[in-house]
């Protein structure tokens, strides 16, 4: 399904520093790669709204965040070392000598995360995970006059740019949560540019998801939507020690995980269903983690008078680490089923998803 030009888009999206509050670069991406086929406005916060057929009386609203976990400068010390702060649910465990980019008013800066060597820690030491006040950022600078020519705290960093496909289906990077999310929003709003629509359809690229779904609640109470669709990633079950039992049985490459828990709306539930019986389009089933929150999806549900909400989740591998994975299979299915779900929606008393 994917053209060249949508793989380079997938690309370029992934390899955009974006750190939550921070989203400029990758919003550019998202907003060029939507600019020729949609209506695209930015708001105050950093969302950016692709949008078709604005006239009509139902609004449907597809969400993917476009922002990525990283990390904030608080101190800069005297002998040039750079401490910082997570944005986000950093894992303390996976970040010691990650290649960084701290992004600045001057362009990136390139650095590594330092921490004491192996051979230098105490037995103790060895046992636990250090935490992110004991490590640092070197840049190479000789001096604390030398790194704050080029770095000021307040500065954003993230993990370097790291995007590669492994075969023809799979690949890794950094920040695929939730950028495959929104790569599948933008994707289905390019699928539907293409179809005569009887509603209205809203993709947005929301930013802040990682510090609080932030960019869905002022999203969503300004395009005020009858239903609305969120993109994000789920926990794979296909690795050694990650119980089944707790998860579900759950693969990359097997579709997009359809959830069922107190954030999506029966009725919608069971339409996004139909869709994918009647056109044979692979999917997967989840009570999800927990009963409810952790997404934009709960976030959009209580937008004004409430929202009927559905969350589609893309199989990741690894998440919130340096190094995800994604199968472009998954995120096909996902475009599918939701393009021929909006595009069977009579915009009328046909279908009302109320219990």
């Amino acid at each position: 399904m994917f053209t060249k030009s949508s793989l380079d888009f997938l690309e370029n999206f992934l390899n955009a520093p974006s750190p939550s509050g921070y989203e400029i670069a990758a919003a550019k991406v998202y907003r060029d790669y939507l600019s020729d086929c949609c209506e695209v406005t930015t708001d105050v916060m950093g969302n950016t709204i692709a949008a078709l057929n604005t006239g009509a009386k139902m609004r449907v609203m597809l969400a993917g965040h476009y922002d990525e976990i990283g990390f904030q400068i608080v101190h800069i010390g005297d002998g040039g070392e750079i401490y910082f702060r997570n944005i986000g649910g950093i894992d303390k465990l996976n970040i010691p000598s990650s290649e960084v980019e701290i992004l600045t008013a001057n362009g990136r800066v390139p650095g590594v995360i330092g921490k004491k060597p192996i051979h230098l820690l105490k037995a103790k030491e060895r046992d636990t995970a250090p935490e992110l006040s004991d490590m640092w950022i070197d840049i190479g600078a000789e001096s604390g006059e030398e790194a704050r020519k080029l770095v000021s705290v307040g500065d954003s960093a993230v993990i370097k740019a790291n995007f590669k496909m492994l075969n023809a289906n799979r690949f890794i990077s950094k920040g695929t949560d939730d950028k495959i999310g929104a790569f599948v929003v933008a994707e289905t709003m390019r699928a539907l540019a293409k179809r005569k629509l009887n509603v209205a359809v809203y993709g947005v690229g929301t930013c802040q998801e990682e510090v609080g779904t932030r960019g869905a609640y002022t999203s969503s109470y300004g395009i005020d939507p009858d239903i609305a669709f969120a993109l994000d990633v789920g926990f794979t079950t296909d690795l050694p020690d990650i119980p089944k039992k707790l998860l579900g049985d759950l693969k990359l490459g097997d579709g997009p995980i359809l959830t069922r828990n107190c954030d999506n709306n029966i009725v919608l539930g069971q339409l996004i269903r139909k869709v994918a019986k009647d056109k044979n389009i692979p999917h997967q089933e989840s009570a999800a983690h927990r009963a409810t929150g952790g997404t934009d999806t709960a976030a959009i549900q209580l937008a004004r008078s409430g929202v009927a909400t559905a969350l589609l989740s893309i199989p990741n591998r690894y998440m919130h680490s340096a190094v995800e994975m994604c199968d472009l299979r998954d995120a096909e299915s996902a475009v599918e089923l939701l393009t021929e779900t909006i595009a069977s929606l009579k915009g009328d008393e046909s279908f009302i998803p109320i219990l």
